[in-house]
């Protein structure tokens, strides 16, 4: 019998409420493992989910969050991962290439290269067990081409992050590192609207469409809603403050962007990214009390109702015996393909093999931003669930590999206060902008 919706209601946000606290009852613990917040949200979602809470008696997984919960954790979720994607975009600033261009475009490069070609190597191999996906044939060019761009992600937020936490924001390592994260990320999101493009598309037909009027949307955003958010913000700011209309404004912008995107054929994801990129820049540090912060504070409250709905479909103790073996393979492939490729690129610029194998471990970080590469490999129908389990492991162990294996910089700065990421982020823009002309 079908749950009324008044009872379908009060069983999600008590979900909700069982997958917040236990995120926060987890983070003092991983944070003594020295392991930025979100590794500990990404292991209550597993927790919560088959692998564990799953095998014990009673059912108690189905029992917290029934199938008629799960669609409105998802829709839930998905507003999140929106917010989350537009403040990615606005974070990255083409700009920070500037930083020693030679070193970061290098390691940028080599950070996508050789874990992209690897893993398509990899998913050669994999492919003839992962062929089917509910029983559909999937195209084996989008199968590699999407195991080669997940392999290839940095997930700059958590690295920023870790970059804040070790006290590495005022050192060439860290300033390289968030710099070339921020330029290989932008490359990789757009690798990766190829390969959903390609993934969606039944022929050439299609393909062209969907990619011209991906291009004519991107002229659109840059042409006409570029200069029509200077335009709010100018409009919207008083006395130096800023009208709280703006928020209601800018998020509803994000929505329908990622609306476009999904109309296109692509996932809305990429409209809410792309609608990050085009925000003005120089208007970050002026939105972030009225904008910024508050978007983040939501994104905070949401993204763990996203990694239960990940959890929910991660299942390790369905891998079985074989799937040990690709899991290894999955996990050795995606650490060599990174640290090789950034390491060696690192030392070609002149950095020590101290610092190229930090900015090597912290390069392999792939946090959030893998897991939501990989929900969309779910929704496009490319990764089965043994693949996606095997992913989301993936992504978990080698961003907690930096944790451990980073060494703090006893940095601080002359009144003794450690700097936030903020004051990172601005440190590495102005390190980026050009010196006075001489």
């Amino acid at each position: 019998m079908a749950q009324s919706s008044s009872a379908v209601l009060a069983q999600t946000v008590a979900a909700v409420a069982v997958v917040l606290v236990v995120g926060a009852a987890l983070t003092p613990l991983i944070r003594r493992l020295r392991q930025p917040r979100v590794i500990a949200e990404i292991v209550a979602g597993i927790a919560l989910g088959p692998s564990l809470l799953g095998l014990l008696p009673g059912d108690l997984t189905t029992r917290l969050f029934p199938a008629a919960v799960r669609p409105e954790l998802s829709a839930i979720s998905q507003v999140g991962i929106l917010l989350f994607m537009f403040l990615v975009g606005w974070e990255m600033d083409p700009g920070h290439a500037r930083t020693r261009r030679g070193a970061v475009l290098s390691i940028s490069l080599a950070s996508i290269a050789l874990p992209f070609g690897t893993g398509i190597v990899l998913a050669t191999w994999l492919y003839h067990d992962h062929a089917v996906v509910d029983g559909h044939h999937i195209s084996k060019a989008a199968f590699l081409l999407f195991v080669g761009t997940a392999m290839a992600i940095t997930a700059f937020p958590v690295l920023a992050r870790i970059i804040v936490e070790h006290r590495l924001q005022m050192t060439p390592v860290g300033v390289i590192s968030l710099a070339a994260a921020a330029v290989g990320d932008v490359v990789a999101w757009c690798m990766l609207a190829v390969v959903s493009v390609v993934a969606v598309s039944s022929g050439p037909s299609p393909l062209l469409r969907v990619l011209g009027y991906s291009a004519l949307y991107a002229l659109v955003l840059w042409v006409v809603v570029r200069p029509l958010l200077r335009f709010l913000i100018r409009r919207s700011s008083r006395d130096g403050d800023v009208s709280p209309r703006l928020l209601v404004f800018i998020v509803a912008g994000v929505f329908l962007s990622a609306y476009t995107t999904h109309q296109i054929g692509l996932d809305a994801i990429f409209g809410a990214f792309a609608f990050g990129l085009i925000m003005p820049r120089d208007s970050r540090k002026a939105l972030a009390s009225r904008v910024r912060i508050p978007m983040e504070h939501i994104t905070d409250l949401l993204l763990p109702i996203f990694f239960i709905s990940v959890g929910l479909s991660v299942d390790i103790t369905g891998l079985g015996g074989s799937g040990i073996p690709e899991l290894l393979a999955i996990i050795g492939v995606a650490c060599l393909g990174k640290l090789v490729g950034v390491v060696i690129a690192a030392r070609a610029t002149g950095m020590s093999w101290s610092d190229s194998s930090t900015v090597g471990l912290l390069m392999n970080t792939r946090g959030l931003t893998e897991l939501i590469i990989l929900n969309v490999g779910v929704s496009m129908g490319v990764l089965d669930n043994r693949m996606f389990t095997m992913m989301v492991v993936m992504a978990l162990i080698t961003t907690a590999m930096a944790g451990p294996f980073i060494p703090r910089r006893p940095y601080a700065r002359p009144d003794g206060a450690f700097i936030s990421k903020d004051a990172a982020l601005e440190t590495l823009t102005k390190a980026a902008s050009p010196g006075p002309a001489k």
